[in-house]
């Protein structure tokens, strides 16, 4: 199935972080960065948990590029066309058929929709064109707005899990089945 790597909303436009958009990002190119993406770039954007992972997700883009759409995604507003955050999934799954999926909106433009907006459009994308028959998240238990976006979008609570990474540290896991999503 040939996959369409763009995804228009309401009010945004979802873009993947192609290789060149990342290595800019990496490098605090700014001017670099708004002209790919013809985007106004916020400075604190360069603060935001995304620049974490975009070296390795740099280095996943070079081994394999079919990675792209399986990764970060950027969140545009198309009135103004100002990167407002990012979402994405953490790549393919070893299965292909579960992805687990997170997202980070600026300060500056929370509580406005966009994050539920642009979680939607990508886990529309993610059962459609990927062809994906489960989406994960991972939400701190202490984040009302991020459990307030899962409980929207239908994704239903599995529980407390502990973070690989970090352990002592839990968060709840979040869940939505192809099967559950076409059933509502």
């Amino acid at each position: 199935m040939e996959q369409i790597l763009y995804i228009d909303t309401q009010r945004l436009e979802l873009l993947p972080c192609s290789l060149e958009v990342a290595q800019a990002t990496l490098a605090k190119n700014k001017p670099l960065l708004e002209k790919l993406l013809t985007a106004y770039i916020p400075d604190d954007w360069y603060d935001t948990e995304i620049q974490a992972f975009l070296p390795k997700y740099i280095e996943l883009l070079k081994s394999d590029p079919l990675q792209l759409g399986y990764g970060v995604w950027l969140i545009i507003r198309t009135d103004d066309s100002t990167l407002v955050g990012d979402l994405g999934f953490r790549g393919k799954s070893e299965d292909n058929q579960t992805l687990e999926i997170g997202y980070e909106v600026l300060a500056a433009y929370r509580n406005k929709g966009y994050a539920t907006e642009a979680v939607q459009a990508l886990i529309d994308f993610a059962f459609t064109q990927l062809e994906a028959q489960k989406i994960i998240a991972h939400t701190p238990t202490d984040n009302i707005a991020s459990i307030q976006i899962v409980e929207k979008l239908g994704m239903e609570n599995k529980g407390l899990v502990e973070v690989v990474d970090t352990p002592g540290l839990e968060v709840y896991k979040w869940e939505l089945t192809l099967e559950s999503r076409n059933n509502c």
